[in-house]
């Protein structure tokens, strides 16, 4: 709606028009300030400018009002073109808020080191970049959802090793001496117990093995990893492991030519003169390489499969990684700035205002398989995605669980529960409905149906911002829309029954448009609803 309007401003001024929302409602839709930018242009005064670009429009079957107020151009829509546009939707409702974009895009999120399952940091970014995704792909973007998987280096050794120590001490009862770093709980009793289920017990002893063992037990926690995704119903399209890069080091490293050099028995990438603090070391002096090494590789892979646009999503802590892969990627001659990256904050949870309780089976940090067990795939949803990704974000689990306008995922779906009630209570057909005319709108069926209508520009707005919020504060201001209408105006019975159902109608399309972008079901029913509608 907003890009029609934009468009056809665009035609008759000749140039971008920037389009805002009047506080005001009764000043219209939109309102624009372009004769301030004229202004200077036309050495005229804005309020004088906007009086006659106003007068210019005459009759315009889109608008019902164009008027100038303090140097700004108001617009009214019609609602013919209301009208027009609410029953098209209706009858296409799959199209709503769809696009056609020409650009491939690779997004690259989660990633977690194989050595344990995710944790509500991971669960943060996987969130995010599960919205986005979805965003992107109703826009039309062709993108392509990745996983790295950091199966390479000491952390799948020390895997192997955790297991056989953990089944020592557990299963063979012997004295153990455990290393300052290994991997701890519960997930490991299990996946010990599954090793000598599998391999025999044999294989706690069996140094000659461990590797053997490492590599299943990566296999096994990527499982576990993609089980955790798969129950808040996030999937991915390819899955690349960093130990099969590095075959490719020797091309890799002379692509990057001059970006590259040895000092001191090190190999270091010359990220200094790309922007970095310094020069960062990718192969110590015994030949190992860092970590930076198969991020090098792993981006020159990605370049080579000729995307429009890369997007990454790391943790906060990794911001320092920024300028180094990007120098990687400019010495291996491609362009960096198609390379972005997002970054998700960390997440603090309470239960009942305390900090809630570590996991006994990770160790030492909070599940995102046990967060979903406690409120559900929807709620954690919803959580991680109504603040910007890179704001520490903290909630108390107990406020998801009611059953009230305080719990904001309820409340939402409630709206949705409502509105699919009320119309099942009626007598009046899907096609009487829809094919009523909106003529005589109050100025709350007005609004409430203006607002239903620009879920496609907080679409847009929340992918190219990458900010998803934008998404579920769209969502909660259009439910307590929804519910104040309910309540102060009589639908059912009533003379304008057809067309507020009508308007009822666009609502729920606009909430379960929403909703499946965020990943949650719009509920048809529910015992609340039920009990009130």
């Amino acid at each position: 709606m907003k890009q029609r309007v934009g468009s056809l401003l665009r035609e008759r001024f000749d140039r971008d028009v920037v389009l805002e929302k009047p506080k005001d409602r009764s000043f219209g839709h939109f309102s624009t300030p372009i004769a301030f930018s004229l202004a200077k242009e036309l050495r005229k005064s804005p309020m004088l400018i906007a009086q006659e670009l106003s007068a210019s429009f005459g009759e315009a079957d889109m608008f019902s009002a164009v008027e100038s107020v303090q140097g700004y151009i108001n617009f009214r829509l019609s609602e013919t073109f209301l009208d027009e546009y609410a029953s098209w939707i209706l009858t296409n409702p799959d199209q709503f808020g769809k696009d056609e974009k020409v650009q491939k895009i690779l997004l690259e999120f989660v990633s977690a080191n194989p050595t344990g399952p995710l944790h509500i940091g991971h669960a943060r970014g996987a969130v995010y970049g599960d919205t986005l995704l979805r965003l992107g792909r109703h826009l039309g973007y062709d993108i392509t959802a990745e996983y790295y998987v950091n199966d390479a280096g000491n952390q799948i050794d020390l895997l192997g090793l955790s297991i056989q120590l953990e089944g020592q001490a557990t299963i063979l009862n012997q004295e153990v001496e455990w290393p300052e770093s290994f991997y701890r709980g519960e997930y490991m009793t299990d996946l010990t117990t599954k090793a000598v289920a599998h391999f025999g017990v044999e294989i706690l002893t069996d140094v000659t093995r461990q590797r053997e063992l490492a590599l299943w037990a990566k296999e096994s926690v990527m499982e576990l990893i993609v089980q955790t995704l798969g129950a808040t119903n996030i999937h991915f399209d390819t899955f690349v492991n960093e130990s099969s890069l590095y075959a490719q080091w020797d091309r890799v490293m002379s692509k990057m030519g001059e970006g590259v050099y040895q000092k001191d028995e090190k190999i270091f990438i010359a990220s200094s003169q790309k922007g970095d603090d310094s020069d960062r070391v990718v192969v110590r002096e015994d030949g190992r390489p860092t970590y930076l090494a198969g991020d090098i590789i792993y981006h020159n892979q990605k370049f080579e499969r000729a995307y429009d646009h890369y997007i990454n999503i790391w943790g906060a802590d990794h911001h320092g990684y920024i300028p180094r892969v990007k120098a990687a990627v400019d010495f291996l001659g491609y362009d960096s700035s198609k390379l972005e990256v997002q970054l998700s904050q960390m997440v603090s949870l309470l239960k009942d205002g305390e900090p809630y309780k570590m996991s006994k089976r990770a160790g030492n940090v909070i599940l995102m398989s046990d967060i979903v067990e406690e409120i559900g795939s929807d709620a954690l949803r919803f959580i991680f995605a109504s603040k910007k990704s890179d704001t520490a974000l903290e909630f108390d689990v107990e406020e998801f669980k009611k059953q009230d306008s305080s719990n904001p995922i309820y409340y939402i779906q409630y709206a949705h529960a409502r509105i699919r009630t009320l119309v099942a209570k009626s007598e009046l057909s899907t096609q009487e409905i829809q094919k009523s005319a909106l003529k005589g709108l109050s100025a709350d069926a007005d609004s409430l149906l203006f607002e239903a209508l620009l879920l496609p520009e907080i679409i847009e707005d929340a992918f190219h911002s990458r900010q998803v919020q934008k998404l579920t504060d769209y969502l909660k201001s259009l439910a307590a829309k929804l519910h104040k209408f309910y309540y102060d105006c009589r639908i059912i019975g009533s003379e304008d029954e057809a067309k507020l159902l009508k308007i009822l109608e666009v609502v729920a399309l606009s909430l379960k448009t929403g909703m499946n972008l965020l990943g949650i079901e719009a509920k048809d029913r529910m015992v609340r609803e039920e009990e009130e509608a």
